[in-house]
C-alpha cells in the first residue's frame, strides 16, 4: 500500500515503504514540510504529484575515513579551481537541474530549496575556473547531518572537486552523517556505501540532537580554509 497525505504535516513511518522506497505521495514541498521529512529519513522526488521516498538501503559517506583517489588528490594540488560556499545557491540548483536530461528539479523544487537556503538550511558548494561557474553541489543540513541533493559539473571532474571540499569541511566543523540518498555507480566511485533503513535511522536521530548549523556558510569554509 502506498499512502496519499494531503495538507497533514505528518509521514506514515518509513518501514510502511514498498520494495522499490516509495512511502507516500501528495502534499507540498515548503520548508515546514521539507524540513520534518528529512528528519524523518524521508526525501521527494518529483512535483506532480511530490513522491516521498524512504528506500530500505541508504547511501552515505564516511566522512572520517574518507580519502580522495589519487587522480582527485592530484587534481586537488594543482589548485585549478577556485571554491566558493553559499554565493550562488540558485545558480547552482538550476544547474544541477539544467545539465540533466530529466529531473525532477522542477520550479516549485527551486523555489522551496531556495527558501530553505535563506531560512540558512540549504547550502550550495561551488566550484569556478577563470571566473565562471563549472561545477557545484547543493543540500541541507540538519544538526550534525548534510543531505546531499544533486551535483553538475561542466568541466570535467569540478563535481567531484565539490564533493571533495563538502567532506573536508563536514570533518572540520564535525558533522557525521553525508546522506546520499541513492546507489548508483558515481557515487560508489566517489566512496559511497550502503547501509540498512534501521541503521539510517539510528544514526539520523544522532546527528540530530546537534544544534543546526543555521545561517550563510561563507564564514565556516573560510574557518576551514584558514585551517
Amino acid at each position: 500500500m502506498t499512502f496519499y497525505i494531503e495538507d497533514e504535516l505528518a509521514f506514515p513511518p518509513v518501514h510502511m515503504a514498498n520494495k522499490d522506497g516509495l512511502l507516500c505521495f501528495g502534499g507540498d514541498l515548503k520548508p515546514g514540510r521539507l524540513i520534518l521529512a528529512y528528519s524523518s529519513g524521508i526525501f521527494p522526488w518529483a512535483d506532480d504529484p511530490v513522491l516521498w521516498f524512504s528506500p530500505a538501503s541508504r547511501m552515505v559517506i564516511d566522512i572520517q575515513s574518507w580519502a580522495p583517489s589519487k587522480s582527485l588528490k592530484r587534481l586537488l594540488k594543482k589548485n585549478s579551481f577556485e571554491i566558493t560556499v553559499d554565493t550562488n545557491f540558485e545558480k547552482v540548483i538550476r544547474a544541477c537541474s539544467a545539465t540533466r536530461e530529466s529531473t525532477w528539479i522542477s520550479e516549485e523544487f527551486i523555489g522551496n530549496y531556495c527558501e530553505l537556503h535563506r531560512m540558512g538550511l540549504a547550502h550550495s558548494f561551488e566550484v569556478h575556473q577563470d571566473g565562471k561557474l563549472v561545477g557545484g553541489l547543493y543540500g541541507i543540513s540538519l544538526g550534525d547531518a548534510f543531505f546531499g541533493e544533486s551535483m553538475f559539473h561542466t568541466v570535467s571532474n569540478a563535481s567531484k572537486i565539490a564533493f571533495s571540499q563538502l567532506i573536508y569541511f563536514m570533518r572540520f566543523h564535525k558533522l557525521t552523517l553525508l546522506d546520499c540518498q541513492v546507489n548508483n555507480e558515481h557515487l560508489v566511485s566517489l566512496g559511497g556505501y550502503d547501509i540498512s533503513r534501521k541503521e539510517y535511522i539510528k544514526r539520523l536521530k544522532n546527528t540530530l540532537k546537534s544544534e543546526n548549523r543555521t545561517g550563510n556558510w561563507q564564514t565556516l569554509f573560510k574557518d576551514y580554509l584558514e585551517s
